[in-house]
């Protein structure tokens, strides 16, 4: 069973269809038992970083996520949901984030067209179970802020966006991904099919 975090500001029903079109049982749900009890968790978001933090505050939610992300089954934060696996956000004021994984989250500098909307080729730069079979492809991005990671090491991939752009992230089960792989093609299905068969795996990882 895949849970997926609701906490009023995702976008839970295309998760939600792309999970089953890919043969995994799914449970949308804000219920701290129901959470433990999966093999594996998705953090969808779109929205603002604080009000996001504010409502995993009042739903009681923040504690559930650090707690299932210390049980060593796999985590994936998606778009917004990946920014809130970091430390803090400068978007409209500073806000804590849920410290899972070390960096900020900050805005797009520069003279060019902000928010990154579009299809943007991945680089991978770390080795990743998430990769496995899978060539580096497009994938699709919406987005105005964006992550700067403190380890290099948990940076597995990045975008050309007038720079490098983190794309995706991971430290031992705890996963992100900046774009919408629901909305990313065969690309974005194989590399959600891939952190799937690490929930069905039923394997723990230590972070």
């Amino acid at each position: 069973m895949i849970a997926i975090i609701d906490y009023g500001m995702g976008n839970l029903h295309s998760v939600r269809s792309a999970v089953e079109r890919l043969g995994y049982e799914t449970v949308v749900t804000s219920d701290e038992r129901e959470l433990q009890a999966a093999d594996g968790a998705i953090l969808p978001g779109v929205g603002a970083f604080g009000d996001a933090m504010d409502q995993l505050r009042e739903t009681k939610l923040r504690e559930a996520v650090l707690h299932y992300a210390q049980s060593g089954k796999p985590l994936l934060g998606i778009c917004l949901g990946m920014q809130l696996l970091f430390d803090r956000s400068e978007e409209y004021g500073t806000h804590e984030g849920l410290g899972l994984l070390p960096g900020e989250v900050v805005r797009f500098r520069g003279d060019f067209k902000v928010p990154h909307m579009g299809w943007n080729k991945l680089a991978f730069r770390q080795p990743s179970p998430l990769f496995e079979g899978l060539e580096e492809g497009h994938v699709y991005f919406v987005h105005s802020f964006h992550v700067l990671p403190e380890r290099q090491d948990d940076l597995l991939a990045t975008t050309d966006y007038y720079g490098q752009v983190t794309a995706i992230v991971g430290r031992g089960n705890v996963f992100g991904m900046q774009f919408h792989p629901e909305k990313s093609g065969s690309v974005g299905m194989r590399l959600l099919g891939n952190f799937l068969s690490l929930c069905k795996s039923g394997q723990t990882v230590e972070s």
